[in-house]
């Protein structure tokens, strides 16, 4: 996955609590075996309607998202995390989020960013009314920064931070010991236990 250090641009608001990935993601686009193409489908049921707010052209590819309490509750569908990546979301703020997302999301990396309600509702009514306005995450310094003189420090798992900084998904954090492996593989066959076919010849030449 790729690192992330800073997330710039402008915030998507979508100003509702107890979004659950059923939402974010219908049941009916699970059956894709791809990771990708799933972000036209985000939000799916409320975008029939023409006002919801990823339907409006001023908030297409807003890296940042802004939820209420409780986003991504619900079934701990990898999916959801994936449509929102496909949308083009990087960061996303909210007040509290669901466990199992939140760690689905450090996965492929995506940062989760909690603040107090005060502070993400100030930024809700804030890219309402100025949809251009710009917001800076910086993972390095855990900072939110919106306007002069709006900065705002967020908590962040050390391991979490470690592996979104440096890009490693699993399969990232694995290789790290790429060398301990090898060596291990280059060892293993004296590991392997008798098979019942061995076991029998020895027992004929016995």
């Amino acid at each position: 996955m790729n690192p992330v250090h800073t997330v710039q641009g402008n915030a998507l608001p979508l100003n509702r609590a107890d979004v659950d990935t059923d939402q974010i993601i219908p049941k009916q686009f699970l059956k894709r075996i791809e990771r990708t193409g799933y972000g036209e489908f985000a939000f799916f049921d409320w975008r029939k309607d023409p006002d919801f707010i990823t339907n409006r052209p001023e908030f297409k590819d807003a890296p940042i998202l802004l939820a209420q309490q409780n986003f991504g509750c619900g079934s701990s569908r990898e999916h959801a995390v994936w449509a929102l990546e496909d949308m083009g979301v990087q960061a996303m703020i909210a007040p509290s989020f669901a466990d199992i997302f939140r760690n689905n999301c450090s996965k492929v990396g995506l940062l989760t960013i909690q603040l107090p309600q005060e502070d993400v509702d100030y930024l809700m009514s804030r890219a309402e009314e100025l949809p251009s306005a710009q917001i800076t995450v910086d993972l390095e310094t855990q900072t939110v920064t919106a306007g002069a003189g709006w900065v705002r420090h967020f908590d962040v798992d050390p391991f979490i931070k470690h592996r979104l900084l440096n890009g490693l998904d699993d399969i990232g954090l694995t290789l790290q010991h790429d060398d301990s492996i090898a060596k291990f593989e280059t060892t293993r066959p004296a590991l392997k236990p008798t098979t019942e076919r061995a076991f029998a010849d020895t027992l004929k030449t016995g």
